[in-house]
């Protein structure tokens, strides 16, 4: 993992201590139960089931009650806590940059009816061909991307989407505030290549790369294999008149008729894919209307120009007949050099996938039946402070492997391996929370006495829709069969 060059190089024990030190400090309340319930996190032996069953790790001093007290009315600074995430070492790509990449992910919450503020969260893999809608907390989360093949990010920011969120909107003024803080960290510098904003095909790439437009930033994603798109306009001839055109021809990714020859091809023989192939066209734009995102926009609406990338490989590792992928990055006349960057770059982004997995399956982050969305909001942030830690103490841990496992180099281990010797460094590293105070539990309810305050039940959000009655036609079309 390399380094930030603007960040002073530190010991890397020293600089586990100096987090988790300002972790420490941006707990206001509950301070010490939310610490040790993050060690605690860490340092239990396999994965995370339960929240109650992290007060017998021995690294939690506290009761469960103090546990679920902590997260119920504990509170996090998550201001200083975002600035403290932006200081420490971040990965960078072979040039030297840095690249993020933003998704969504969904914490299910079906049966929780007294939970408010669920949205239907679309899910997939349930069922052949299936997307469901199930009710959740979805969340936006951004992390830093590292070269070649690993299961590592570096994630520096996480935001829960409100009923009524548009995901374009909430992710561009998310990344805007990273970005900012990036700079003010002295994470970019003048001189600095652009940072690279990678995103898949859930968001409209053009309209966050012009929301973004002000700041040092490109943008790539992915589009669907049904677009179409625009030639820049052509030159206009002398004499004639009437209004100038504002669109070229059409670019449609599924007619080949229509790409005519790519400014730019590269080919890349590679050991999962066979050959890779890459084609690019300059200067194309998506026609937008006064419709969805764009119906606030007053007057002419912009021409967002860019690039588009084909790639097409020749085999995949499961034996599937392999698509093409359609990229689209802010950037114009791009360079052989710039279009294997770009292509590789987007590869990269499946590993915020293997932290999603960790997140949810080792590190428990949808285990616990949290009730409010604010103690949901507390136990995301843990989970990510968690994360960073052992990122962290990457180069400290020791390989623990199981009997059955074959060795992996240091520089090579998982993050479930490095959690594994946690308990060891743990000591090492700085421990300001406090010894915990003798405490009685409260009386409770009164024997004999029922609840008269029931827990109110909230509906999930749903987008609502005009009514389409639809009416009988008189001259019904034939019903197809064919």
């Amino acid at each position: 993992m390399s380094l930030s060059h603007h960040v002073v190089r530190q010991d890397p024990l020293a600089e586990l201590s100096r987090f988790r030190g300002a972790f420490y400090s941006c707990l206001p309340r509950r301070a010490d139960a939310l610490f040790e319930l993050a060690d605690a996190v860490l340092c239990a032996d396999g994965p995370v089931r339960s929240l109650v069953e992290l007060s017998l790790v021995g690294e939690h001093r506290r009761g469960h009650g103090g546990l679920y007290d902590a997260l119920a009315a504990g509170r996090v600074d998550v201001a200083r806590l975002r600035r403290a995430l932006a200081t420490v070492p971040l990965p960078r790509a072979a040039d030297g940059r840095l690249v993020l990449a933003a998704d969504l992910t969904c914490w299910l919450r079906p049966s929780a009816h007294t939970s408010p503020q669920r949205i239907l969260c679309h899910t997939y893999g349930r069922g052949k061909d299936q997307h469901i809608p199930v009710p959740g907390w979805p969340y936006s989360v951004i992390c830093a991307l590292e070269t070649g093949r690993t299961s590592w990010t570096a994630p520096l920011d996480a935001l829960r989407l409100a009923p009524g969120d548009d995901a374009a909107t909430v992710t561009a003024g998310q990344m805007r505030d990273l970005v900012e803080r990036l700079i003010a960290a002295g994470q970019w510098t003048d001189g600095d290549p652009d940072i690279l904003i990678v995103v898949d095909a859930g968001y409209d790439v053009p309209r966050l790369a012009f929301l973004l437009k002000d700041l040092p930033v490109q943008v790539l994603g992915r589009m669907r294999s049904d677009r179409v798109l625009r030639r820049a306009a052509p030159l206009r001839e002398p004499g004639v008149r009437g209004r100038p055109p504002r669109h070229g021809g059409e670019f449609v990714f599924g007619d080949p008729t229509t790409w005519n020859t790519p400014d730019e091809q590269t080919v890349t023989e590679t050991r999962l894919y066979g050959t890779a192939t890459a084609r690019a066209w300059d200067r194309l734009h998506p026609r937008l209307t006064h419709r969805s995102a764009w119906t606030a926009e007053l007057g002419a609406l912009p021409v967002i120009e860019g690039t588009v990338i084909r790639l097409q490989v020749e085999h995949l590792p499961s034996g599937a007949t392999p698509k093409p992928v359609w990229l689209w990055w802010s950037g114009t006349d791009a360079t052989t050099a710039d279009v294997d960057r770009l292509w590789q770059a987007f590869l990269r982004r499946f590993d915020i996938e293997h932290t999603f997995r960790l997140f949810k399956q080792t590190l428990g982050w949808t285990c616990p039946k949290i009730r409010t969305p604010e103690a949901a909001d507390r136990w995301t942030w843990l989970i990510v402070v968690a994360f960073t830690q052992l990122r962290l103490a990457r180069p400290l841990a020791a390989d623990l492997r199981r009997p059955w496992e074959k060795p992996t180099p240091p520089d090579r281990l998982t993050p479930a391996r490095v959690r594994r010797d946690f308990r060891h460094l743990r000591p090492q590293a700085a421990c300001p929370a406090g010894a915990p105070k003798s405490s009685r539990p409260g009386p409770g309810r009164p024997p004999g006495r029922k609840n008269t305050q029931p827990t109110p039940r909230h509906d999930v959000h749903t987008v609502g829709r005009a009514s389409t009655r639809r009416t009988k036609s008189t001259t019904p079309r034939p019903r197809r069969t064919g």
